[in-house]
Order: structure tokens, then sequence, then C-alpha cells
């Protein structure tokens, strides 16, 4: 069966406006997205969508071993979530579909295609792969491989941020396939009940692993899944940055006031297959290639274009650092060393009472 047609996107917004009529003056406003947010946009997206090429072409070539999930045309649910954080106290959790937004949180990306490659460099010292990246200094927890375990851990982490006063929110990501879990209903209740600082968030890409949305369940909107918590909740055009950040600014000013969690379903698409082992027979090329012409790189490319925000020759030159600085993260992977197998012992709980293997982190 078919995913939703891409002109129906519209609709989403419509929708979204009238679960999101509850905008509150208290809100701070959101920043101002401008030229250069607009530049910034370009040069990041560009760059998540050639990271995970390279990362594709690599797979190939046995470089990057076991699963691999790729990004491709989910990149503006990742950029409008970073204009409206703060960095600074804010920290994301998410599934396995994991390596640019550590990039995006400020993680350098050589140390994440390290990590990829099984490098003692990696972020992880090559112990955690494609599907464990994780960064507590830049406040990206991860990087889970099963399927929704995520959510309770996000509902944790906004519990801790609610307990010790931070005022940080945790932005805790799932696919559509992980909103059938059961574990997602208790986090919801528990959530609401504690008023917790979370936002909710499925990327529902059509298709979990393989299977539509259409044959999951008796109904294919998920956020409303969050009426039943009487959680403010709604659908978001995933495939626009600008109707992104707006959606994720009122959920993060919501949940900062201490009012609570909010879900938001953000309706996106992935061009590549699950992993890249997926032979994706459940959809045609075609319906690919419709869902290209409301490419998220390209629509903000075009407002460049139309608002002579940068010259071809300024946007040539952020392709060209886009390619050199994936080269650099190539070159910095393929001739990193792996660990010594001492590191297996080392990562390992340390115990007193069993002196029989030496640590040495």
């Amino acid at each position: 069966m078919s995913y939703f047609c891409y002109s129906q996107f519209y609709n989403y917004n419509i929708l979204a406006k009238k679960q999101f009529k509850q905008k509150d003056s208290r809100n701070k406003k959101m920043k101002k997205i401008t030229k250069e947010i607009y530049l910034q946009w370009y040069e990041d997206m560009q760059f998540w969508r050639k990271f995970e090429d390279k990362l594709a072409a690599v797979y190939i070539q046995q470089k990057v071993r076991g699963f691999l999930h790729l990004y491709n045309g989910q990149e503006a649910v990742l950029a409008g979530a970073i204009h409206a954080m703060d960095l600074s106290k804010d920290k994301m959790i998410t599934a396995y579909r994991n390596h640019v937004q550590p990039i995006a949180m400020g993680v350098d990306p050589k140390k994440v295609m390290a990590e990829l490659y099984g490098k003692v460099t990696g972020t992880s010292k090559g112990m955690g792969g494609s599907m464990h990246i994780f960064s507590k200094e830049h406040g990206f927890f991860g990087g889970h491989g099963i399927v929704g375990a995520q959510i309770p851990v996000g509902a944790g982490m906004a519990f801790a941020d609610k307990y010790f006063n931070t005022g940080g929110v945790t932005l805790t990501y799932f696919g559509d396939g992980a909103a059938r879990q059961g574990s997602l209903h208790e986090a919801f209740n528990m959530a609401m009940l504690w008023k917790l600082p979370v936002v909710f968030i499925c990327e529902n890409n059509g298709y979990a692993m393989g299977t539509s949305v259409e044959r999951t369940a008796n109904h294919t909107d998920v956020w409303k899944l969050g009426l039943g918590y009487e959680m403010p909740c709604g659908p978001v055009d995933g495939m626009n940055p600008v109707k992104v950040a707006e959606a994720m600014h009122e959920a993060i000013e919501r949940a900062r006031r201490g009012d609570g969690p909010t879900f938001l379903e953000m309706k996106t698409y992935r061009y590549r297959g699950h992993s890249m082992s997926d032979a994706q027979l459940y959809r045609s090329k075609d319906e690919v290639e419709e869902y290209k012409k409301i490419d998220p790189i390209t629509q903000v490319l075009d407002i460049i274009k139309e608002n002579n925000y940068a010259t071809e020759a300024e946007i040539e030159a952020i392709d060209e650092r886009v390619k050199h600085l994936v080269e650099e993260c190539e070159k910095f992977a393929d001739e990193s060393p792996y660990p010594e197998i001492q590191q297996m012992y080392d990562v390992v709980y340390d115990q007193e009472n069993y002196p029989f293997i030496s640590h040495k982190l």
C-alpha cells in the first residue's frame, strides 16, 4: 500500500494550526529565520546528506559493517529542531538512524565517521558503531538499537531536568514503527502526570522497517495517540525546516515554562531503505521521485535563490566546503587505528573484590 500523497502536506499544516491554537503569550519569540539561517541550513543539510552518501559508499566497501540506517530526506526535521533548541542545556535522544544528529549538536563529524568505522578515535572509541553514537558533552544520548527503548529513557532524562531544575528540555525521537510499542503509552502517561519537560517527536517516514503505516493500525495519524492523554499534539510538515522550527519552538517553550510535554508527528520521508540491506519492495521508484519534488534541501535552496541570499558562485563554494569536509572525515576514519584488545576489558564495570582484570579507563 502506498504512503500518503506528498500533496497532503498542506492539509497537515492546517491541522497543526488547529491543534496548536494554544500559542502562549508567555513564550519567548522564536529566533528570526534570517538570510544567515537559510544559508546555514543549506550548508548543514547538504553536509548531512553527503556524509550519509559517503557512509553508503564505504559500507559497500565493507569499511563500515553491521547495520547502517541513513537519514536522507529527513534533514528538515533536524534543522528545524536545532534552530529552536538551546544547545547549552537541551538534550536529544533518538533511535538508530542517528549519525547526523550529534554532528548538528556540535560533535566533531570526523569522530562520528570514525565510530562507524569501529576506530578508537570514534565517539565511543569504536565500541558503539552505527547505531550507538553518543556524546554526553554535547547533550546527545544516543543512538538506541531496541525499537522504542529510548522513549521512556527520554522521559526519565526530562524527569531529571525537572528534579534538578536545570531548565533543560529533552527532545525524544522515534519512528512510526516504534509508536506501536507499549512503552510509549507508559511514558506518555507519566510525562503528562508529572508535567515533564519533554517533547516527543515521531519521525513518520511512512514505512517503519518496511510496512506502510496504513497496515499497522486503524488510523494513519500517529499524532492522535497524544489525545488519549490530553497531551498537546499535532502533525507537522517534516519536509520544511521552517514549519518544524515553529512547531518545535512552541513545544520546547511549553515544556520549559513547566506546562509539560507535547507530541509532534513529523510527516517526512526517507529516500533510502530502512537500512542498507533493504530491497524496498514495498514502494515504487516513482513514489520516491515524487517526494524528491519537496526535498528539504531543494526547498531551502529555492528560497536562497529567490531572495538573492547568495550568488551561484557562493553556493558552489558551500558545496565545495561540504565536499572537502566529507573527504576529511573519510581520511580521518581511514587513517585512525582500531582499538587494542585490552579495551574490551577497560569498558566493563570495575569491581573492587574482583582484581583479576586490569582497567586503564
